[in-house]
Parts: structure tokens; C-alpha cells; sequence
């Protein structure tokens, strides 16, 4: 029977709805609507009430175009409080001549799940950077080795336990059940690199309506992530303000005329806007409107910068930056972005997606909703263990359930700014699949 999922990005600007299947030619999009947001700060749902009104039609509306009821959805979670932390593992085996097995490896991964984070926050995902056994080092995958000692290196994807929980009661208040969650980051990238950068080594940066997303990818591991709390909304904002027009007016400048890069711009060209109540018209110079943008684009570059740098990954990115979500059509940003970091750019839609009657889905500003929709669908089957911990625990910030108990001593430490360059993937997408059945289960 073919897997058909539903799938809800939960924007800043917009709300888009996704329904989907795979085929032998590809992800295939049934059907999609979308809706202008509300209720939704910087990707955090803030208001659930206004966040209903407007996902209770957008579902009508989709189960009319699938002509089938929608029950379950998958939903992506991001907002300007999600952080990356380097940790590592560290167990004793007590006996060096037993093989080092895919549950002991499982183990360590799903332990980390626990680990100490500051009050209100969560752990989302985690993904294994590299392992050392006794005095190897550096190995991409123990199992099958022998050893008295296995050191893991992980990354820690953390977020606000409160945003999981306003984003679950919105999705059960529009009575569907969330079957995953997705740090939305790792979902957008899904659509849009291509797998030769995850190799070599690239930054994708998603420029939305609230926020800027970064995620970094070497060797295929996922390195860094960060959501910078700046996208379109401020720069429209800025126009509005040194333009002095009606913020739909700002907007449609931006979108009609926009330019990050004021050298550019048309030196001899003007932007007529209208006289309000009977005023004369007057003219905004195209060159103008380019350093308005421009000063803040500057900004948003100089933030999503230092992240790159945080993740120490800055001189290992052959592939540069790919562009994407909305705030990517900005004219001459890749120009913009070459000049002022020495990366080469790109801007990149979602591939590998069928859309047929539905070709916004190919755009860059549903890049998020398409990821979602290929990370719903496929079965990510890099891990088998899956985190199976009470959903009252998380959304207290209480850890709920003891981890099985071995014989083993088990550590955990800060690595700090610790980064290796071999390692496998770990299951990015199902952390959180056993957390919401039980949940409904219960």
C-alpha cells in the first residue's frame, strides 16, 4: 500500500499544507494549499487560537483537493531558540574481547537523549559525529571492532520544550494527531543540496519571513545548525520605515524591485508611489531602496558568518552557500554574498519533487514543506534505536524513565569546539515518532 503523509510548515508568513506520496519517478505533491500566517513569531506558535483559525480551513481545504480524510500529520519546529552542542560519551567495556555490537552503539545514542540541558529545553536531535576505540581514532563506524574503551562524539540539537508543546496542542486542536516532529533546518536541506556538497562540504542558509536557518554539512554529517532570529520581515520593515510607506507597499517594493547590493542598482531609475488623499506622487530611487536593503542584508550575512565560523567548519566548505526560502529572491544576492564572504552562492529550489497541478511546491519559498514531506516519507533507516521516553517528561524539561541499566560506566563530557572529520549519520528525522504515540496512546 503506498505510504501517503500529510505534512504542515508552520511559517512566520505563511502556513503551507502539503499532502504526498512516493512513486518510482519521485516524491509526487497529491495536493497543497497555503495561507498567510498568524499567531506564529519568529517560527514559534505564540497565539494557538489564531494559529487555528487559520489551519482549520487550510485542512478543509486540502482533504476537498486529496478527497480523503487527513487524520495525521508530520510537523517541522524551528524559532530563534534552537542551538547545537558538542558533547561526547565515554564507556568501559569489561570485556576487550567481545565485538563491539549495533546495540551498544544504539545505546550510547539513545542515552544522550538525556543529557543535562538548561531548565525548559529539550533535546530534538542527535547526530553521531565520529568514534574512538582504545587508540584508534576517528572511526567511522565501530561495530565489528574489538575494545576496552569506545568514545563517541556527538552533536546536540536543543530547542524550547514550551514551542514542541504550542506546537502540539495547535495540531490537536485542529484534531490530527502529530506523528513527527522536524527541526525544520535538516528538513529544508533534505530538498535542496545536492549530495556531492553534503560530501564536500557546503552551509545552506534558508531565508524566511521571522528567521534565517543555517545548517552546515562535511563528509555528509550534519556539523551545525543555528536559526537566526532576522529574515524578510525585518527588511521589510526597514522600507517601511525610511520609505515612509504602507507596509503592503514596502513589501511589494522588496519583492517587485529589491536589491541587496546597491552597486548594482539602476543609478537612473525611480520607484513612483502613489500620493495618499489626494497628495502629489513621488519617487523612491532604485539605488535608495538598494541601501536600505543592503544595510540590513549586511547584518543577517554577518550573523549567519560568525555561525559558520562557530561551527569551525569555515575553511571546509568548498561547495559554499546554497540560498533558499523567500528572502532568497532578493536581486543580486549571491553577487551580495560572494563579495562580501568569498563563498560562491547558489540559489536552490526543491528537487526531485513532482508537483504536476501544484508547481508553486517548486519554489524556493516552500523549499521547507517539500523537505518535510521527503523526510515524512522515508524511513531514514541510518538507525534502528529510537528514543522511548514519556511525553509528560519532555514537555516538564523532567527526564522521565531510567535508561536501561548495564554493567558499563558511562560518561558524558563537553567537547566544546571538538570536531572531526570522519563519522556516520545518525537518525535525524524519528527521534521524537515513539514520544507522540505515546503520547496518543495514553
Amino acid at each position: 500500500m503506498e505510504k501517503i503523509i500529510s505534512v504542515i510548515d508552520l511559517g512566520t508568513t505563511k502556513m503551507v499544507c502539503l499532502t504526498g506520496k512516493k512513486t518510482t519517478e519521485g516524491y509526487q505533491v497529491i495536493a497543497s494549499c497555503e495561507s498567510p500566517s498568524q499567531g506564529i513569531m519568529r517560527g514559534e506558535v505564540v497565539n494557538n487560537q489564531s494559529v487555528l483559525n487559520t489551519l482549520k480551513p487550510l485542512m478543509e481545504e486540502l482533504e476537498k483537493r486529496t478527497e480523503q480524510p487527513i487524520s495525521e500529520v508530520v510537523v517541522g519546529i524551528a524559532g530563534q531558540y534552537v542551538k547545537c552542542k558538542s558533547v561526547s560519551s565515554i564507556i568501559n567495556r569489561s570485556d576487550r574481547n567481545e565485538v563491539i555490537s549495533q546495540q551498544e552503539i544504539d545505546r550510547m545514542w539513545r542515552n544522550m537523549y538525556n543529557s543535562r540541558v538548561d531548565p525548559g529545553e529539550e533535546v530534538l536531535h542527535v547526530v553521531p559525529q565520529s568514534y574512538h576505540v582504545d587508540e584508534y581514532r576517528s572511526v567511522a563506524n565501530p561495530v565489528g571492532m574489538y575494545g576496552s574503551c569506545i568514545e563517541a562524539n556527538y552533536k546536540l540539537f536543543i530547542g524550547k520544550s514550551v514551542s514542541a508543546e504550542h506546537t502540539k496542542r495547535s495540531i490537536e486542536g485542529a484534531g490530527l494527531k502529530l506523528t513527527r516532529l522536524i527541526l525544520e533546518p535538516l528538513a529544508t536541506a533534505e530538498a535542496v543540496l545536492q549530495e556531492d556538497e553534503k560530501e564536500l562540504g557546503v552551509a545552506m542558509v534558508d531565508i524566511g519571513g521571522g528567521t534565517t536557518d543555517l545548517l552546515v554539512y562535511h563528509d555528509n554529517i550534519v556539523r551545525h545548525t543555528a536559526v537566526i532570529p532576522f529574515g524578510g520581515n525585518v527588511i521589510t520593515e526597514d522600507i517601511r520605515q525610511g520609505c515612509e510607506v504602507t507596509s503592503r507597499q514596502a513589501e511589494q517594493m522588496k519583492i517587485q524591485y529589491g536589491s541587496c547590493y546597491a552597486d548594482l542598482a539602476p543609478e537612473n531609475k525611480a520607484i513612483v508611489i502613489a500620493g495618499i488623499g489626494g497628495r502629489e506622487s513621488r519617487e523612491i530611487p532604485f539605488r535608495y531602496l538598494a541601501h536600505i536593503i543592503e544595510a540590513r542584508m549586511d547584518e543577517i550575512l554577518e550573523a549567519v558568518m560568525y555561525e559558520i565560523q562557530q561551527s569551525g567548519y569555515a575553511d571546509r566548505l568548498p561547495a559554499g552557500i546554497v540560498l533558499t526560502g523567500g528572502g532568497s529572491l532578493l536581486f543580486n544576492l549571491p553577487q551580495f554574498i560572494k563579495y562580501k564572504t568569498g563563498y560562491d552562492a547558489r540559489i536552490a529550489r526543491p528537487h526531485g519533487i513532482i508537483t504536476r497541478d501544484c508547481e508553486e511546491v517548486n519554489q524556493v519559498t516552500h523549499s521547507c514543506a517539500a523537505g518535510m514531506l521527503i523526510c515524512g516519507i522515508e524511513a531514514q533507516p541510518h538507525f534502528a534505536a529510537e528514543q522511548n521516553v514519556d511525553l509528560t517528561g519532555i514537555f516538564s524539561g523532567v527526564d522521565a524513565g531510567e535508561s536501561s541499566k548495564t554493567k558499563k560506566t558511562v560518561k558524558t563530557v563537553s567537547t566544546g569546539k571538538k570536531q572531526k572529520e570522519k563519522s556516520i549519520i545518525g537518525d535525524l528525522f524519528k527521534n521524537l515518532d515513539k514520544i507522540f504515540e505515546a503520547s496518543n496512546e495514553a
